[in-house]
């Protein structure tokens, strides 16, 4: 049988190049995530106005979208989602090519409009972005991996002082 510290190591170094690329991009991404709202190039700054009654109708609200050329927006379709915050005085307009329009929700006027990556970055994070069969065959495997790195490595951490105190206890 195979000197289970040996086996240890072995599984370690292994275990690490196996899941250097899926884990280097979790972390790349996990760090521009904990970032998005001090970096506006990860996700576009919210607006505030003292609007806190949202009062826009719908219609108002796509044809404030429509009105940034970069959002590419000509109807309902090409919006994937409204982010309403009230407290804020904004509704976020996020369209299908990730542009970000943000609207008075008392006057309909757009306050910004700007390109968010925050989306894109959270589904290379998940690994979504590749296919939802990466995301289940690639990224959990690695993440058990990572899991398993993370107990081995405090195995071989703790391993020199457990000898040092079995070699204590034995000297007396």
């Amino acid at each position: 049988m195979p000197n289970p510290r040996i086996l240890n190591r072995k599984l370690h170094r292994w275990g690490a190049i196996a899941t250097a690329l899926p884990f280097l991009l979790v972390i790349v991404t996990g760090l521009l995530l904990q970032l998005k709202k001090q970096l506006p190039w990860v996700q576009p700054p919210e607006q505030r106005t003292a609007n806190t009654v949202p009062s826009l109708s719908m219609e108002q609200i796509l044809r404030a979208a429509k009105s940034v050329p970069e959002a590419a927006v000509t109807d309902w379709r090409d919006i994937d989602r409204l982010d309403v915050r009230p407290a804020k005085g904004i509704v976020k307009v996020t369209a299908n090519n990730r542009w970000e329009v943000q609207v008075d929700l008392g006057t309909g006027a757009v306050l910004q409009a700007a390109y968010r990556r925050s989306d894109l970055i959270e589904q290379l994070h998940d690994g979504s972005w590749f296919a939802d069969a990466a995301k289940l065959w690639l990224f959990l495997p690695s993440g058990v991996v990572v899991l398993g790195l993370w107990i081995t490595g405090l195995y071989l951490f703790v391993l020199p002082f457990l000898a040092r105190a079995q070699k204590r206890q034995r000297e007396s």
